[in-house]
């Protein structure tokens, strides 16, 4: 749809109001559920990202250490900027509840915001199209450039001087109306907006999160060290899962969601009504046998255009059987694993020789 130039002097304080005000319409036309607009000063978000990388928390992310002052001074990335545009969209897709999966050890546990299509392409195009109406609407804009957690931007702590949330102590963003299911993306831009009021934080002295993390990877207010966290050592993490961490890790097999399926702040999060984000092939309750018994094909073929295409085949396998190893001592649970270990890869032979151990303790405590 094309749309006309807005016969408006924008430089002027008021005329900014109304184009501010325009772009929060237009973003929720174009399905966001809300849109802020945060200044470029990260001077304390840049102390805090120093500290989480000297203490080692960012694992083997040596990205987090490149493009010097890129990530940390917004002009730096895009010349001209001076301001950000934040915007959020709800990803909670409708489905079983994740705690019933969880409890429920022959299933398999996929974070929420994988179970459906990858969300970058489509939340990049979505912001794509706004950028194109501030275009569009004013003459002497020559910046409006959408991201996507695809270059070195730091979201959260913009989208909460955005006014979107705070960071709450599992450090993921928290919404007072709408919990922490949703994802973020920015507009940098060279007009002079009005910003708003920073998010104040809301989770008073609650420790829920650090509570139920099941490999303590929260270890301490604010502070995740992700050399701990499920989320990294089964998405990012191309080596062995830690021995010390497959216990914990239980049924989930890509990702964690636990901080936010126990945060009381999530009993206002809203099921999406984007149909890329519901689940696919019956991820939401999949048998950890069946998808251990995938060939290559079948995973390449059933991830297409998903999120989980970023482990890969072989730590597909690996998170599989660990997971199997943590479930029910079946003589199922055996023969696939079994089936598998022939021609296995060292790495997933690694993990199946621990399942299968695993599952023989078990049985023969049960005798």
């Amino acid at each position: 749809m094309s749309h006309k130039r807005l016969d408006i002097d924008y430089p002027c304080a008021m005329n900014m109001q109304r184009l501010a005000d325009n772009i929060r319409h237009w973003a929720l036309e174009l399905g966001f559920q809300d849109v802020g607009i945060a200044d470029t000063d990260l001077t304390l978000a840049s102390e805090r990202l120093q500290t989480w990388l000297n203490a080692g928390h960012h694992a083997d992310m040596d990205w987090m250490h490149q493009h010097g002052d890129k990530r940390t001074h917004p002009a730096q990335l895009e010349p001209g900027t001076l301001r950000v545009i934040s915007a959020r969209m709800d990803y909670l897709p409708a489905g079983r509840d994740p705690q019933d999966v969880l409890n429920d050890p022959a299933k398999a546990y996929i974070s929420r915001y994988a179970l459906g299509r990858d969300y970058h392409k489509l939340m990049r195009k979505r912001l794509a199209r706004l950028a194109e109406r501030i275009r569009e609407a004013v003459a002497d804009s020559e910046l409006a450039r959408a991201f996507v957690d695809s270059a070195p931007v730091m979201e959260k702590p913009l989208a909460e001087k955005a006014g979107l949330g705070w960071q709450g102590k599992h450090t993921l963003l928290i919404n007072r109306q709408a919990g922490s299911w949703f994802f973020i993306g920015e507009i940098y831009t060279d007009l002079a907006l009005p910003t708003d009021s920073s998010g104040s934080a809301h989770c008073g002295s609650c420790t829920t999160c650090m509570q139920v993390c099941p490999t303590d990877a929260i270890v301490a207010p604010y502070q995740l060290d992700a050399r701990k966290c499920i989320s990294w050592f089964t998405i990012e993490n191309r080596g062995a899962i830690p021995e010390s961490l497959r216990a914990a890790m239980g049924n989930r097999i890509f990702g964690c969601d636990d901080c936010q399926i126990f945060c009381p702040w999530n009993r206002y999060a809203q099921i999406t009504g984007e149909d890329d984000f519901q689940p696919r092939h019956d991820l939401d309750n999949a048998d950890l046998l069946t998808l251990f018994c995938w060939s290559e094909d079948e995973f390449l073929e059933r991830t297409a255009g998903s999120a989980i295409r970023r482990t890969g085949y072989q730590g597909w396998l690996r998170n599989l059987a660990v997971a199997i190893g943590n479930g029910p001592a079946t003589a199922a649970a055996r023969d696939v694993l079994e089936r598998r270990l022939p021609g296995a890869s060292d790495l997933v032979a690694e993990h199946i020789r621990w399942a299968l151990e695993q599952l023989s303790a078990r049985a023969d405590s049960a005798r």
